[in-house]
């Protein structure tokens, strides 16, 4: 047993150490699971489903039920008297039940349902387009974050070569070699470097917690972004959400035009009515009677003004609009896909030439340093060789993280 308490707790201590890690990938999942946004799908299945179950009523038996009672200030009179007929009253009373079946309505409630299943694609599509643009607003908090992740752990390497340093120089000062004042200079960029790793948390803490609220997830500010491989796909097709929105858009038209197209078929019902009265059916008999009726209605709109085709060709004009909406949408994506590319081509000819231009800083400050330990320049000009090493150095990072964005927000945009 106390073998197991140990286990367990060393478990704990474990799970409470170990780092949390996060990719990019996780977080397109987490928000498009858990942004408010996405509590729409289920609330729109619930919805079409009670509209359908509305609709399918009409395929159902409709019972009614109606009763009165009138006086009348006249009545039937015959002329003369008839042996067994009563003078009828003018106080009468009727109670009916009548039941009606719907036989044929040219398909009209198939149409119905048919067009409300083709509402519920749009409006869910619609979700997900909302949600699938959230992605880009993801890539910028993430690799801002993984910048800052980045270029901490380059001032991280910058802190330790002049801590190192200045272990040299107060060596140097020590045995006369340095001036006394050399090792000031390396201790006042110590505590400048102490002040970037503030404004770094600091900015690296806003920018987990504005990716928290995001994706609806704790993040602690000690979490692990994972530097993705970003690879870029050129010639293939554009596969947005939003391009089957558009086609759901027409769909639902051409739906909305079959339904158009019944609305007119003749209707056909079956009904019966029972009831009790006075008088019944038999308007001779002045008395309280059952009675019941039974037949077949049928029921047809032969002309209606034309309203039903200029609906059909307001529904046409419609799907012009979406088709001419789809041609703006791809141009403007394929638009945006050149300038992406084009930005994408700058940054890797960035990259060559920041690599290139470190490769001769360290150069410079490898003669620097020699210069130093021999006491040919000051440590001030130290300094400045080593900060001009770490800008170039902060700038490659920069722009190999403007470069994974780029990418990735040009995957975005091509729908990959």
């Amino acid at each position: 047993m106390k073998e197991f308490l140990v286990l367990i707790t060393i478990l704990i201590t474990f799970s409470s150490t170990a780092q949390q890690s996060l990719s990019l990938e996780e977080c397109y999942q987490l928000v498009i699971k858990n942004y408010p946004l996405a509590k729409q799908t289920p609330l729109l299945n619930t919805q079409h489903k009670l509209e359908a179950e509305v609709i399918s009523t009409s395929k159902l038996p409709q019972f009614s039920l109606d009763a009165y009672a009138t006086y009348q200030s006249e009545v039937i009179e015959f002329p003369t008297a008839m042996p067994g007929v009563e003078p009828l009253n003018k106080d009468q009373y009727r109670a009916t039940v009548s039941v009606n079946q719907l036989i044929y309505n040219g398909g009209a409630t198939s149409a119905s349902l048919d067009l409300k299943s083709a509402q519920l694609q749009t409006k869910q599509k619609q979700v997900e387009v909302g949600l699938y643009q959230l992605k880009q607003q993801i890539n910028q908090l993430y690799f801002s974050v993984l910048l800052a992740q980045e270029s901490e752990a380059l001032l991280n390497a910058q802190k330790e070569q002049l801590e190192a340093k200045l272990k040299e120089v107060a060596s140097g000062i020590k045995f006369g070699v340095l001036l006394p004042a050399s090792d000031k200079v390396l201790k006042a960029e110590l505590l400048k470097i102490s002040q970037q790793f503030k404004a770094l948390e600091s900015n690296k803490a806003v920018l987990i917690e504005t990716l928290s609220s995001l994706i609806n997830q704790p993040l602690d500010f000690e979490v692990e972004f994972q530097n993705p491989i970003v690879e870029t796909v050129l010639n293939s097709e554009l596969t947005r959400p939003e391009l089957e929105l558009f086609q759901f858009k027409t769909e639902e038209v051409e739906n909305s035009e079959r339904l158009l197209s019944k609305q007119n078929a003749p209707k056909l019902f079956g009904f019966a009515t029972g009831g009790y009265g006075n008088p019944g059916l038999n308007m001779l008999d002045n008395s309280f009677q059952t009675f019941y009726t039974v037949g077949l209605k049928l029921n047809w709109n032969v002309f209606d003004w034309n309203a039903n085709k200029k609906q059909r060709e307001a529904l046409a004009i419609n799907k012009d609009i979406i088709e001419n909406e789809t041609e703006i949408f791809k141009l403007n994506t394929n638009i945006e896909l050149n300038q992406h590319q084009k930005e994408i081509d700058k940054i890797e000819s960035y990259i060559n030439s920041d690599l290139e231009i470190i490769k001769l800083r360290k150069e410079v400050l490898k003669s620097a340093d020699s210069q130093l330990k021999n006491g040919v320049i000051t440590s001030s000009a130290y300094i400045t060789e080593l900060t001009n090493l770490y800008e170039d150095e902060n700038t490659l990072v920069k722009h190999r993280i403007q470069l994974q964005l780029a990418k990735v927000n040009f995957n975005i945009i091509k729908g990959q």
